[in-house]
């Protein structure tokens, strides 16, 4: 008896990790392609979206949160996190850390754009998210809020930010620890567009700060470029190029009709040489593809930069060849070693589907994992994929 069960439970477990490995033909330097989670395994959802990785707790555990969007908003539902014990290999069933069904008194709120961090020397990670009232269509007005685990992802408990910044956010990159003034200092990316509700509103990225993850406050603007003006957001900060710099590198869009692409569609940057307190005028990176999408920009350990991007047109533009469902199908990468140029463009994951917000980790010396979110041909957001790249030499 015992052993049937051994037995059968061994097939069970085969058929569990087999589930999660997709079995889907493409292109690309990306390796051990799984899916952590389906659309459909969430009945009340349309869309699965916007995933980020953390390490866990033990070498070979890893966290994913995402987001699941609740029918009927446009972006916004509840935050879920994956564990992984065996490097991404399979993912066990979803813990909630935001549920848009709990409500906070007499209001009731959904949530969007997770983003995972662990400060130095400390065993909690926090999950940082945008909250908005539910009866709003999108998030668009959203606020900070955050939750922390001290078991490694399998609870979450929910704690109240204290704001110096009251205007609406929204989130998408990960933290940076930084020193301003000889004192650390967390620094928190993100962008607000007030400008589409209020002809008198702007559209403006920001860095928020914090010396405890706890209190935030408004850092600074990234000054915009007066001629032409654009609409900057969704930036990630990583270290420059020059000793002791900054560099964000965001997502562009035309400032006054933000359907549109700059012209060229590029990403645009810039740098801080005080910790993060000031940054320069944002400058277009000529080399650096951005046609409204999210592009990850990080360092590697050896000092190398990464931009891994969306290529072809904007979301929706169906005017360019081979793209006759839009963009945000193909993910390209280009690196660019200490003192060096950008490379050529390479492929990150190809399989005629449509794939976006990219997000990636390193977990050894030039040795990633990543996650983003894919589709079918013609529908985006209907799995998190994740997948294991290694940079070349």
């Amino acid at each position: 008896m015992k052993t049937s069960v051994i037995v059968g439970l061994s097939a069970l477990l085969t058929i569990v990790a087999a589930s999660s490995a997709e079995e889907v033909a493409y292109e690309g330097e990306v390796t051990d392609i799984r899916v952590v989670r389906r659309l459909e395994q969430h009945p009340y959802a349309w869309k699965v979206w916007q995933p980020f990785i953390i390490q866990g707790d033990r070498r070979r555990d890893l966290l994913v949160a995402f987001g699941v969007q609740v029918n009927g908003k446009n972006d916004m539902g509840d935050i879920l996190v994956s564990l992984s014990r065996d490097d991404g290999d399979t993912w066990q069933e979803p813990v909630a850390v935001f549920d848009h069904r709990e409500r906070q008194g007499a209001i009731q709120f959904a949530y969007a754009n997770p983003v995972l961090y662990r400060a130095p020397g400390q065993d909690v990670i926090w999950c940082f998210a945008m909250r908005c009232p539910m009866v709003y269509r999108n998030s668009e007005e959203s606020q900070l809020v955050g939750a922390f685990t001290a078991d490694g992802g399998r609870s979450w408990t929910p704690v109240e930010m204290a704001m110096h910044y009251t205007g609406p956010l929204i989130l998408n990159a990960g933290l940076v620890a930084t020193e301003i003034d000889g004192q650390r200092r967390y620094l928190l990316p993100a962008h607000r567009n007030t400008l589409q509700k209020d002809p008198r509103g702007s559209r403006d990225h920001f860095i928020l700060s914090s010396s405890s993850l706890l209190e935030w406050k408004l850092e600074a603007f990234i000054p915009q470029p007066t001629e032409p003006r654009v609409f900057l957001h969704e930036g990630n900060i990583a270290p420059g190029d020059a000793p002791g710099e900054l560099k964000i590198v965001m997502r562009t869009a035309n400032y006054d009709e933000d359907r549109l692409t700059t012209d060229p569609p590029r990403a645009y940057s810039s740098v801080s040489q005080d910790g993060g307190r000031t940054w320069s005028i944002a400058q277009e990176e000529s080399e650096l593809h951005n046609a409204k999408s999210k592009g990850f920009f990080g360092q590697a350990a050896d000092g190398t930069h990464i931009y891994v991007y969306n290529d072809g047109p904007q979301q929706r533009d169906t005017s360019w060849p081979g793209f006759p469902h839009g963009g945000r199908t193909s993910l390209r990468y280009k690196t660019k070693p200490p003192g060096g140029q950008w490379s050529e463009e390479k492929t990150f994951f190809h399989a005629g589907i449509k794939n976006s917000y990219p997000t990636l980790i390193e977990v050894a010396p030039g040795d990633f994992r990543a996650v983003w979110d894919s589709g079918t041909a013609d529908t985006p957001r209907t799995h998190i994929h994740f997948g294991k790249f290694k940079l070349q030499p």
